[in-house]
């Protein structure tokens, strides 16, 4: 029997299906800047959102914290217990210097926010099967299996919204994952390794973390990069492979890992994508979902360079003014039209990577 949970609480109707909370960001005593990742960019995609009129405070869901409950629907109670030693969050986090804060200031500065994160991946879950489309604004912790955290992810929560989807939501039995970050996603790849219902696409470095060969036998459809691959032929292979996914396999919801790790520059993903690549990229799996009606569960994942907020925020603001992000457009009755002017001066740009 489902435990009850305040995850799926039914948020106001005038909201849009975006899901943030400022307790995503990790900061403290500057130890974040000792990891490539910026540790505040969630805020800094909703401030971006803000100042073009496409949201407000009152008119985004707050996400909630995940509890021990919640967690319980995947991970392992020795999993979770494992988490109260600060090595071992250490090891996960790729942050060496927690190994040495008391455990309690580990749990609040850091596994909070990114319990927040997952608490906003499942409520995001429900709201894409409501509405069409939701947008967790963090979340995509794709390395992290109900028994094992790495790369900066601690908690499943991809498989978390995919298993409260099928336990809770009426109707839902297949999912697709299109995980495009440019790491290999092995987290949940070992959770759905055995689960006819669960189709998983993925494109990623093929030389980089984690190199996990036992995970990718559960890859339906893997897309191998090499180094340094650029916008046309990436495009190209998303473009193509996306649309072969669903036409594959009808799933009732499509999860959507749009890490912006692929950006060219980025120290860990070795790819070189344009900014408006990855703003097309968007595009391309928003489009192949939502012509055949699937609802689309979008989370931001990996990107680590300070100019990748930015690049989410564009993202979002071109499926908008595409008509891409449905009709629960109530939060952009002021400067809409200002915002898609600006939108489609950037899709000229976009132009000249048409997709063959």
């Amino acid at each position: 029997r489902p435990h009850r949970t305040e995850l799926y609480e039914d948020p106001p109707s005038g909201c849009l299906p975006i899901v943030y909370s400022p307790d995503y960001n990790i900061t403290f005593m500057g130890l974040e800047k000792l990891h490539p990742f910026d540790a505040g960019k969630w805020g800094k995609v909703i401030n971006f959102l803000k100042e073009e009129k496409l949201i407000a405070d009152d008119l985004i869901v707050q996400a909630r914290e995940a509890t021990d409950e919640d967690l319980l629907v995947v991970h392992t109670r020795r999993y979770l217990n494992k988490l109260k030693w600060s090595f071992v969050v250490a090891t996960i986090t790729e942050i060496p210097p927690v190994a040495f804060l008391p455990n309690f200031v580990v749990q609040r500065k850091v596994l909070k926010p990114l319990r927040t994160q997952t608490g906003g991946t499942i409520m995001a879950g429900k709201l894409a099967m409501d509405r069409g489309w939701a947008i967790n604004v963090g979340g995509g912790f794709h390395h992290c299996s109900s028994d094992k955290g790495g790369g900066f992810c601690a908690y499943a929560d991809i498989t978390l919204a995919i298993k409260f989807l099928f336990e809770r939501v009426q109707g839902v039995s297949r999912a697709t994952i299109i995980d495009l970050d440019a790491h290999q996603g092995n987290g949940h790849e070992r959770d759905f390794m055995d689960d006819p219902r669960v189709y998983i696409m993925d494109a990623y470095n093929r030389y980089i973390y984690p190199g996990d060969g036992f995970a990718k036998r559960a890859i339906k459809r893997k897309v191998e990069l090499e180094w340094g691959t650029e916008d046309s032929e990436y495009l190209q292979k998303v473009h193509t492979h996306v649309e072969g996914a669903l036409n594959e396999f009808k799933p009732d919801v499509v999860v959507y890992n749009a890490g912006t790790d692929v950006l060219d520059g980025d120290p860990l993903g070795g790819l070189a994508i344009s900014p408006q690549g990855i703003v097309k990229r968007d595009e391309v799996v928003f489009r192949a979902a939502r012509s055949r009606s699937i609802p689309v569960l979008m989370l931001t994942s990996g990107g680590y360079q300070k100019r990748t907020a930015r690049i989410i925020a564009d993202s979002i603001l071109n499926l908008h003014s595409l008509g891409l992000l449905g009709r629960e457009q109530a939060a952009c009755a002021v400067g809409c039209s200002s915002v898609d002017q600006m939108v489609r001066d950037s899709a000229k740009d976009f132009s000249n990577l048409s997709l063959q």
